[in-house]
């Protein structure tokens, strides 16, 4: 039994023997190399698998680079691009369709723009086609108070020197939607910029928006102008109001303080009576003080009884009768 099992246990020995072989030791990927004309040995091949590089990767990337005619990159450059967290296929793509663009794109710069964290491919393909960015609506006033809602396509070309350390798309539509504002808030009516739109382009291009981007600003087309809401009328309107509350406010307080004052003089007045009636009060007893004390007669009295009721007579005849203020009928 331990005989007839004994070659199955050495052929799977052998064949698991020769996974490890060829895993380490990738023979087709050299003999692929070798065919491509990249020069590249075994021992640097299973190096890599040591230091674990992908030896396919790297090796790829050379042919296809060798292929395009880029002879400058190296196998130590790929692999400590790679080890540095890089994207070696996007940075051999970028090289290659660079130089079939005619643009100048050192094997540094582009692993710096890769280890940036930007698509180095993607830029170098838009640098070749630029893009078309729609800015979304733009909310503005004109001096005559109508607000407009714009909306504009921007044509961006990647610019690879700005492509690290550079703003990205937010930053170019932040600002073109401020010139935007700045123009249509400079014009003097909504008229003038329905009629020439492309004043606003023109206005925003002189800006230089593209300074500290990532991008090159070719054009900016306006696609689109609303009219909007008469903000200057809502304003008025505001302000009419606001204007009546304050004056209905001062009407108030002015009401108040003459109720105020109001109370105050009835206040005054009672306190005059109060003081008048305490006076009348006194006057008996100041009579008899008079009486007893041999001031004032009996004669004397009488004539001011007589004084008094002469004074009511005079009172009493000066002022009309109710019957004399009605007209005569008939």
């Amino acid at each position: 039994m331990e005989i007839t099992i004994l070659p199955f246990v050495l052929l799977g020995a052998a064949v698991l023997l020769l996974i490890i072989f060829f895993h380490y030791v990738p023979i087709l990927l050299w003999i692929s190399a070798k065919v491509s004309g990249v020069n590249i040995s075994l021992i640097q091949l299973f190096l890599m698998r040591i230091r674990n590089v992908p030896p396919y990767i790297i090796t790829r990337a050379m042919i296809e680079a060798h292929k395009a005619g880029i002879k400058t990159l190296t196998r130590d450059e790929l692999e400590a691009h790679y080890l540095a967290g890089g994207h070696v296929e996007k940075v051999v793509h970028a090289l290659v369709s660079a130089s079939k663009a005619n643009i100048d794109l050192p094997f540094q710069m582009a692993t710096a723009i890769d280890l940036a964290g930007r698509d180095v491919f993607q830029a170098v393909q838009m640098s070749v086609n630029p893009k078309v960015i729609d800015t979304p609506p733009v909310t503005a006033v004109a001096k005559d108070g109508i607000q407009l809602i714009a909306k504009a396509r921007v044509t961006v070309r990647a610019s690879i020197k700005q492509l690290v350390g550079g703003a990205g798309e937010e930053t170019v539509l932040a600002r073109v939607g401020e010139g935007i504002v700045s123009s249509i808030g400079s014009s003097e009516n909504h008229k003038t910029v329905l009629e020439n739109p492309d004043s606003i382009s023109k206005l925003v291009l002189r800006k230089g928006l593209d300074a500290g981007t990532a991008f090159e600003i070719l054009s900016i087309d306006i696609a689109d102008i609303d009219i909007g809401k008469n903000i200057g009328a809502f304003l008025q309107m505001d302000q009419a109001q606001a204007d009546k509350n304050i004056a209905q406010a001062k009407a108030e307080e002015r009401r108040a303080m003459a109720v105020a004052i109001e109370q105050e003089m009835k206040a005054k007045a009672q306190e005059a009576r109060a003081k008048v009636i305490e006076a009348e009060a006194e006057v008996p007893r100041a009579m008899a003080d008079a009486f007893r004390s041999g001031n004032l007669g009996i004669m004397d009295y009488y004539k001011m009884k007589n004084i008094e009721a002469d004074t009511n007579m005079r009172d009493a005849i000066s002022k009309p009768s109710a019957a004399s203020s009605q007209p005569l009928k008939g």
